[in-house]
């Protein structure tokens, strides 16, 4: 058999941008819709997916739901609810034993009657594991059987033919984010946790906070209040960060900083009999173990300085970053 391709001519690029526009207001306007029609059904849906202890929430789907079901479940997981996708027709032939008692399942289905979904289903009811659907179709055997259904608005697809899944895929993927973010929020899923989910790749590095980064311990460049600036010079070359911080009298708190800067603006024959409290900055400016160190950097930039003291509470040191460690770690 011979399959014959149709000769493609040069685009008209006001015809390109018509045709693109036009979908993307289709589907943003179906998005709308589906905002538009929400009802506490969307919080049952929510009960039986916030799954607990070994619990997970299985995603399925066939053919462009499965994509989705893919990318939902991936959100989910990245996201704090642990998540997997199980392909219907593989669960069929041995991969129903990925899913336990404990999960909860979420079923996607345009026309709420895929086949391949019947043993998922079967199962599911058979062993009273949780069953959310999310169809167009209220009346189909997956809504039917399903604990709650999610039903998707009518709407058409933006393919021109009506027949490719355009906009009704949308609608699956913006509800399943949504789901993810509800379950993010009721769970309380903050940025530190999000960091433990990715610490690889720009992200995770955008999310390292400063104790990730930070020096402490006999790295520290501390001086005492009273130390004769001729050993806090010793103490500056030795640590290496162009600065020592200078402890209070009772040797617990930052009471100062020295950096270059202010031995330049105090270089004077009697230099070398002053103490560190005579020469040093008063109040320097700090960061907290717990910050991130995206704004650890911000503040060295602002400043035109290279290292951050990091103090816990009632400003004593636990630690130092410097502007290198932030570069080191890809954070610009």
């Amino acid at each position: 058999m011979t399959l014959r391709h149709a000769t493609v001519s040069p685009g008209n690029a006001a015809d390109d941008v018509a045709s693109v526009r036009r979908v993307l207001l289709a589907e943003s306007e179906a998005l709308r819709t589906m905002a538009d029609q929400q009802t506490e059904v969307i919080s049952q849906a929510l009960d039986l997916l916030t799954v607990e202890g070994a619990g997970r929430v299985i995603v399925s789907g066939m053919g462009k739901s499965g994509h989705v079901a893919r990318k939902i479940s991936a959100t989910m997981a990245s996201t704090g609810t642990p998540s997997m996708y199980v392909h219907p027709a593989e669960a069929s032939h041995g991969d129903l034993g990925m899913i336990t008692p404990h999960d909860a399942i979420l079923a996607l289905s345009n026309s709420g009657e895929t086949p391949e979904l019947t043993d998922v289903v079967q199962y599911s009811r058979r062993f009273a594991i949780p069953l959310v659907a999310m169809t167009s179709r209220a009346d189909s055997a997956l809504a039917q059987a399903a604990d709650i259904a999610l039903i998707l608005p009518k709407v058409d697809e933006a393919c021109p033919m009506g027949l490719a899944p355009t906009t009704s895929t949308t609608l699956m993927l913006g509800l399943g984010d949504a789901l993810a973010v509800a379950l993010l929020e009721r769970k309380g899923f903050s940025s530190a946790d999000f960091q433990v989910f990715h610490p690889g790749g720009k992200l995770g590095r955008k999310l390292l906070k400063v104790a990730d980064l930070m020096h402490s311990g006999e790295e520290l460049p501390l001086v005492a209040a009273n130390m004769p600036m001729g050993q806090v010079l010793l103490v500056m070359t030795n640590k290496s960060f162009g600065c020592v911080g200078v402890l209070d009298q009772g040797g617990s708190s930052l009471a100062g900083v020295i950096t270059d800067g202010d031995l330049r603006r105090h270089m004077e024959p009697g230099l070398f009999g002053r103490t560190a409290a005579e020469v040093m900055t008063a109040a320097p400016k700090t960061t907290r173990p717990g910050a991130l160190a995206a704004e650890a950097l911000h503040v060295m930039n602002a400043r035109a300085i290279t290292s951050l003291f990091v103090v816990g509470d009632e400003r004593r040191p636990v630690g130092i970053i410097h502007m290198h460690d932030c570069l080191r770690a890809g954070i610009a």
